[in-house]
């Protein structure tokens, strides 16, 4: 009976343990099923948010051909807008007015800065004034040019008359003629560094020849000026004439058949009319 009631306590104890060990058993393993259920929950809230932002992004790009549509970029870089972000896209304007600026406005707007001793408004009154002459300079040159060229008809709208306005370089007057798949164009320009290069060759190359099939160039001369004339496959024929100390004309003809026909179209431009109205000796 003693060791009964020895062993019995001991069994007691020992069942107590062993049901002390079962129950944090299961609580721990209650509580993991708990986490592992949370943490499933919350992968699958993040995977669908997920794949819901996918599809919304694939839908913007269906809508724009390249998700960066609607974008704008001006002289100061991208604008940043997007139309995947709701911004309406541009479909109207009339764009900016070619207003040359009024030259007799400008000399007497320099003339009152320069006496205020405002020396950087006038400076940029003359600039003003420099460029409205180049301006009227080059649009006077377009009158002039004839209305048609070998047959090809004046195309105006590709007119252009561009200048930096100051130190009278980087004028350039530029007219298109064009029928089919022909076409003759012609750029007057005032630019130093082509002129250079363009008497560079005449002086050096004066010489310069090459007999048989492999001719790319050669001097010419237009209305008794000295010009050079190139052929290449690609691009057709290029008749380059200077005039005076800074000024050239380019002649670009495509799908002209021969040089002769290029030189006859060429010859329809008065060169020495171009030349003094430029200002050129």
């Amino acid at each position: 009976m003693l060791k009964l009631k020895t062993i019995f306590p001991c069994l007691l104890l020992i069942g107590a343990i062993s049901l002390q060990a079962n129950g944090q058993g299961l609580m721990q393993r209650i509580k993991q099923k708990a986490s592992d259920a949370a943490e499933k929950k919350v992968d699958d809230l993040l995977n669908g948010k997920k794949k819901e932002k996918e599809s919304e992004s694939s839908g913007s790009n269906q809508g724009n051909g390249n998700g960066t549509s609607g974008s704008g970029s001006g002289a100061f870089g991208s604008t940043g807008n997007s139309s995947g972000s709701g911004s309406p896209r541009n479909r109207g304007g009339a764009g900016l007015v070619t207003t040359p600026p009024d030259v007799k406005e400008n000399l007497n707007a320099a003339e009152s800065a320069f006496k205020s001793s405002s020396f950087g408004e006038a400076r940029y009154a003359l600039q003003q004034a420099m460029l409205g002459v180049e301006m009227e300079i080059g649009q006077d040159l377009l009158k002039s040019l004839p209305e048609a060229v070998s047959g090809l008809p004046k195309q105006t709208e590709k007119d252009q008359v561009t200048s930096n306005g100051w130190g009278w370089a980087g004028l350039t007057i530029h007219r298109e003629y064009m029928k089919d798949d022909k076409q003759l164009s012609l750029t007057i320009a005032n630019n130093s560094v082509m002129m250079s290069a363009i008497n560079l060759f005449l002086t050096n190359g004066a010489y310069a020849q090459t007999t048989g099939g492999d001719q790319k160039w050669k001097q010419t001369k237009l209305k008794g000026h000295r010009a050079v004339i190139e052929f290449d496959e690609s691009s057709g024929y290029k008749l380059t004439v200077p005039m005076g100390q800074s000024s050239l004309i380019v002649f670009e003809g495509i799908n002209f058949s021969t040089e002769q026909e290029v030189m006859t179209a060429a010859s329809q431009f008065d060169i020495d009319r171009i030349k003094k109205t430029l200002g050129e000796q």
